[in-house]
């Protein structure tokens, strides 16, 4: 049974409270932009294993691959300020 991105989209944001997220992706491979107050203050992989958490055993399996981007709130908001510019 295939995934869709918005799938992910949904259960990336339900698992990260507060977070925003963009999925692409065919239905095995995908691409997940996730930005998060909950990332401020961790490391890069602490932040990668929350993403990861809200699927669990599914990443290998029904999720085949998942390739993860993560922003914390401050670098989102400092990031559409220079949008703007």
């Amino acid at each position: 049974m295939s995934v869709s991105p918005d799938e992910l989209k949904e259960r990336i944001e339900a698992g990260i409270p507060g977070s925003v997220a963009e999925v692409t992706g065919d239905g095995h491979h995908f691409n997940a932009v996730v930005s998060a107050a909950a990332f401020n203050g961790l490391t890069r992989i602490a932040q990668h294993r929350l993403v990861y958490d809200v699927f669990g055993s599914e990443v290998g399996d029904r999720i085949h691959a998942l390739s993860i981007q993560t922003q914390t709130s401050s670098t989102t908001k400092t990031a559409e300020a220079e949008e703007t510019r």
